[in-house]
């Protein structure tokens, strides 16, 4: 049991209770025949374990002690061995210290010894040298033709050839030049031969891309004096090849990319190295390909085209290549990108404009031309004045409208092409003016624009579309097409906002040049307001004027005063004006915009209010013929709803208010007076329409109209 036990508090982790449990259990099992629960036999079997257990404890405790002795006597053993240790160490240590004294004391000797030995052996080296030196230099010494050295013919040296020679031509140059005149000339053949020699070996080595052995040479050649050359030669053959077809931009950048990593690797001074490859490609590639594209300035918008590419992609190149150059060289490109288009950028801006004067003319000829239109002087103010005033007076039409079928002369695409061929060439001046110049090209530009597209065509469609209104109070309802003016001039005004809140304003904020822009366009924008506002009257007029003649004949007495009982339906009059009336109501809607929008809608009705009002007062009612004129200002009201205007339909409710005084019994006609909506009204309003009625004068000196016509 003791070995069980053991297994048990050896688990991981051991638990009090379930170890109690399964005792319980084990005993409970072992007494399987009794069928009742036993307490004496589980009492019994827990006292045998704490024996059990007590015994166990017992020599647990006796195994711990001995455990515990072996311990301590096994911690004397290693205390004695570190000890024994460390005195080792520490006398290790000490003969450390001793051997580092003599290893310095060794060094500092030998290091005296080499000293010395170079003192001795630098004089002897520089001997040496300088014996081969006098030997080279004895040869250039002699009469007669140079005998070539092994060391000047044989190509594997010529590392050692150009040291020879290089030190040889410094010593010639302090030769005096008397008696050595003929060695110095032989020295600076033999030097300028090796020299010759290492640029072709570069330019082979480059060719084979072998970075080491093209550094090594453009390492000696810098001693030379024709290093120079070396530079121009890595230049010249990196730069021979096509850069990428027909656009030469699109190859430079990785080109020189590739390149810098080179010049990096060989060249000392890769910075001023890059800094002349990049200006070679300038002076050189660039400005030849820039002369070459615009030469031809026949035709002059695809030289401005051309020219507006060819300047922005160098810019570009430009912002792109300053990586490579150095601080002191900052605007080296942007001086080179000037001296490539200076003749260019010169006389752009009257190439420019020409150019834009000529399209947007253009334009405008195919525009009438397509229309089969010549244009014509619009000076017929004051005759259409005349016109209306003998209309007016002597009620004789004398005039001849000209409306030209319906055509408005306005193109909306004529507009957006002269605005692209503007938004182009302002886009075009903000990258090739000037600072200094720029406004006042903007405004010069601007100027042409306004002129073709505002005052030789909109304000001339304007002009013809006055013109074209028909007189007013005419018998014939008048055919209206200024409506249609209105809706194209508002589309293309709002084109050419954008177009300068884009363009021109960007260019001439913020300068002196920006109050004579504001100014310009509110005088146009005012003469253009001017002429709409004046045919929108004139249109609205026109209608107003036909309803009035077409009432004053149409309209029947009879309509309102009928003789016999008849049915109560709308007037053929009325219905005929209504039906007439919206169809124009539409057309407003749809060509006018904004604010203007109410303003004409309420123009209109209060005007038509206006024509009913005075019309209705004409006439004299019975019962029967005011619910006729009920019904006709019902007609009237259900139409000018889709004026949406609060002010009208007021009026039109007022007004069909006071068609009630001319049904109403007398009797009531003080209680409909002081009604919301007659209440507020003058009191001769009021007293007008009752006149109106055909009882008036029975109801006249009753009771019924007291404080009515008092």
């Amino acid at each position: 049991m003791l070995s069980q036990y053991m297994e048990e508090f050896e688990q991981e982790p051991f638990e009090v209770g379930e170890f109690i449990e399964r005792l319980t259990w084990r005993t409970n099992n072992e007494l399987q025949n009794s069928e009742d629960f036993n307490p004496v036999a589980l009492h019994d079997t827990f006292i045998q374990t704490i024996k059990d257990l007590k015994i166990l404890q017992e020599k647990q405790q006796s195994k711990c002690e001995r455990l515990e002795e072996s311990l301590r006597q096994e911690q004397d053993s290693h205390a004695k061995k570190i000890s024994k240790l460390q005195e080792r160490h520490q006398t290790a240590i000490d003969w450390f210290g001793q051997l580092d004294e003599k290893i310095n004391s060794v060094a500092g000797k030998i290091m005296h010894l080499g000293e010395q030995l170079e003192n001795v052996n630098t004089p002897r080296s520089r001997s040496v040298e300088a014996q081969k030196l006098l030997s080279y230099m004895s040869e250039f010494l002699m009469a007669g033709p140079v005998i070539v050295n092994d060391i000047f013919s044989d190509p594997l040296r010529l590392n050692e050839a150009a040291d020879v020679i290089q030190k040889l031509y410094a010593i010639s140059q302090d030769l005096p030049p008397g008696n050595f005149a003929e060695s110095k000339r032989k020295i600076e053949k033999k030097y300028d031969e090796v020299e010759r020699r290492l640029i072709e070996e570069f330019a082979t080595a480059q060719k084979s891309e072998d970075i080491e052995r093209m550094k090594n040479l453009a390492q000696i050649l810098s001693q030379f004096k024709g290093y120079t050359q070396c530079v121009d030669a890595y230049i010249e053959q990196s730069q021979m090849q096509p850069y990428s077809g027909k656009d030469i931009f699109i190859g430079i950048v990785p080109m020189c990319k590739h390149h810098y990593e080179i010049i990096k690797k060989v060249f000392a001074n890769p910075q001023q190295v890059m800094s002349k490859f990049i200006l070679n490609i300038y002076q050189l590639k660039l400005h030849q390909y820039a002369m070459t594209k615009l030469e031809d300035k026949k035709d002059e918008e695809k030289y401005l085209r051309t020219l507006y590419e060819l300047y922005s992609h160098t810019l570009k190149l430009s912002s792109d290549l300053q990586v490579y150059m150095s601080t002191i060289d900052d605007d080296l490109l942007q001086k080179l990108t000037q001296q490539i288009f200076m003749k260019n950028l010169a006389g752009y801006a009257e190439i420019e404009l020409r150019c834009l004067t000529a399209k947007c003319s253009t334009e405008l000829e195919k525009f009438y031309a397509s229309k089969k239109h010549q244009k014509t002087q619009t000076t017929k103010g004051f005759r259409r004045n005349m016109e209306v005033l003998i209309a007016t007076r002597a009620n004789i039409n004398i005039a001849v409208i000209e409306d030209y079928g319906g055509e408005t002369f306005l193109s909306e695409e004529l507009a957006i092409n002269m605005l692209q061929e503007a938004k182009a060439s302002l886009k075009r001046c903000r990258l090739l003016s000037s600072e200094a110049e720029l406004p006042g090209n903007a405004i010069k530009l601007n100027d042409i624009l306004l002129r073709f597209l505002m005052h030789e065509h909109v304000d001339y469609a304007l002009e013809v579309g006055l013109q074209a209104v028909p007189l007013a109070e005419g018998k014939v309802f008048p055919q209206l097409y200024f409506f249609d003016v209105v809706q194209k001039t508002n589309i293309i005004v709002h084109l050419l906002d954008k177009l300068c809140n884009t363009s021109v304003i960007p260019c001439v904020s913020n300068t002196p040049k920006y109050s004579d822009y504001v100014f310009k366009k509110r005088i146009l924008m005012e003469q253009i307001e001017t002429k709409l506002d004046q045919g929108l009257d004139r249109s609205i007029s026109a209608v107003i004027g036909w309803v009035k003649v077409y009432l004053q004949y149409e309209q029947k007495k009879t309509d309102y005063k009928p003789e016999t009982d008849v049915d109560t339906i709308s007037s053929a009059a009325c219905l005929q004006v209504v039906q007439s009336l919206q169809p124009v109501i539409v057309q407003i809607k749809k060509c006018v915009d904004g604010e203007n929008l109410q303003n004409v809608l309420t123009e209109f009705g209060t005007r038509l209010h206006r024509i009913i009002y005075d019309h209705l007062q004409t006439m004299q009612f019975n019962t029967a013929g005011a619910m006729c004129a009920i019904c006709d200002v019902n007609e009237y009201r259900k139409c000018i709803r889709e004026l949406d205007s609060p002010l009208v339909t007021q009026l039109f409710d007022i007004l069909h208010a006071l068609c009630n005084l001319l049904l109403v019994k007398p009797q009531n006609l003080q209680e409909v007076c002081t009604g919301d909506t007659l209440n507020y009204l003058d009191k001769s309003v009021v007293r007008q329409f009752i006149q109106l009625r055909t009882d008036f004068r029975i109801i006249k000196n009753t009771n019924y109209l007291k404080g009515i016509i008092e």
